[in-house]
């Protein structure tokens, strides 16, 4: 064979070993997409479990969990329904899981939007997961009615890693600008024998402030993708007031107790109330006030691994519902509720 015969099958063979490394390569790389989203999903699965289950069902079906018939309209939907599910982008399952509660009572309620998801019985979770933890959830959810989450959540992590790094340089580099400016100022006014003039650096304090500014919202993005919410402790309300003052504030935790934050799907008042959690009936009896409202506030802190979600809820609306479960004080029953099989 010639030298250029060689030369010629070399380079064939040079071909064929870059075409099949790409080839593995790009095969290694769906294999690492298949196993994420197997992973997510399978994370999601396990907190749909705990959080979800109850209401939604193992399959996600309507009055397949053991609380849905229980709960006051409007009830879940049916997360098994391609038809109707399939009409909803990832980012609107996200944003009915991580909203803000809002107050729907007629007149006197929040301002609602039109296409705003505003159903008290459906809870935030905004407050108690990650916000991975949420992507999970919705890759599950997906599942229950044959789809695959499309929204990018890799990408949406490299995107906040990128933000929180060109932060901390903009911090950087504003402080070392602010270091540089302080001295000058210093040096011109050692030499003129004078005090340092604080508005020589008023520009470059301004930028550090907002770099800062910036710095920290960044790492509060970035934490709130990766790790679960850790609030301030709840400090010792105070609950003292006029029986006028309770009354007309307990009649406001009554409304926001339905219309707002969905108590009643979880909880039973009476006849009407889900069995997540206990039966409120006699909690003016055996609750301590300020037990609830920490419990209200941040159930979290006290069981971390309760069912109950973080709901976000104000000092103000959390105090209206301690007044108002103060109200209840039914008679013992004859024989205690029994839960739903489930």
């Amino acid at each position: 064979m010639t030298a250029a015969g060689m030369r010629a099958r070399g380079n064939v063979r040079t071909l064929v070993l870059a075409g099949a490394l790409v080839t593995v390569t790009a095969a290694l790389g769906m294999v690492g997409c298949t196993l994420f989203q197997s992973e997510q999903v399978s994370k999601g699965q396990k907190l749909y479990a705990h959080y979800c289950m109850h209401c939604h069902g193992e399959h996600g079906q309507q009055n397949e969990g053991y609380n849905w018939g229980q709960m006051p309209d409007p009830r879940p939907k049916d997360l098994s329904n391609k038809g109707e599910m399939s009409t909803f982008k990832d980012e609107e399952i996200f944003g009915t899981i991580s909203r803000d509660m809002k107050d729907t009572t007629p007149e006197v309620g929040d301002k609602i939007g039109d296409d705003e998801f505003a159903v008290p019985t459906m809870p935030t979770f905004k407050y108690t997961l990650s916000e991975e933890e949420i992507w999970s959830i919705v890759a599950y959810v997906r599942t229950l009615h044959g789809m695959k989450l499309t929204y990018n959540v890799e990408a949406r992590k490299k995107e906040l890693q990128d933000q929180l790094q060109t932060a901390q340089q903009k911090a950087d580099q504003a402080k070392q600008a602010l270091e540089a400016a302080d001295k000058k100022a210093e040096d011109e006014a050692e030499k003129k024998g004078v005090e340092v003039d604080e508005a020589a650096t008023a520009k470059e304090q301004e930028a550090n402030v907002a770099a800062i500014k910036e710095l920290e919202a960044g790492k509060t993005a970035f934490a709130n993708f990766t790790a679960r919410p850790k609030l301030a402790a709840v400090p010792r309300p105070d609950l003292t007031m006029a029986e006028t003052e309770a009354a007309k504030l307990a009649e406001t935790g009554k409304r926001l107790y339905g219309n707002k934050y969905g108590c009643n799907a979880c909880h039973r008042v009476g006849e009407a109330g889900g069995l997540v959690g206990p039966a409120l009936d006699r909690a003016g009896f055996r609750l301590n006030g300020t037990w609830v409202y920490r419990w209200i506030k941040y159930p979290q802190s006290m069981k971390p691994e309760t069912r109950m979600p973080n709901l976000g809820i104000s000092d103000q609306d959390a105090k209206a519902i301690t007044m108002y479960l103060a109200t209840l004080r039914a008679p013992k029953p004859e024989k205690p509720i029994e839960k739903a099989a489930h």
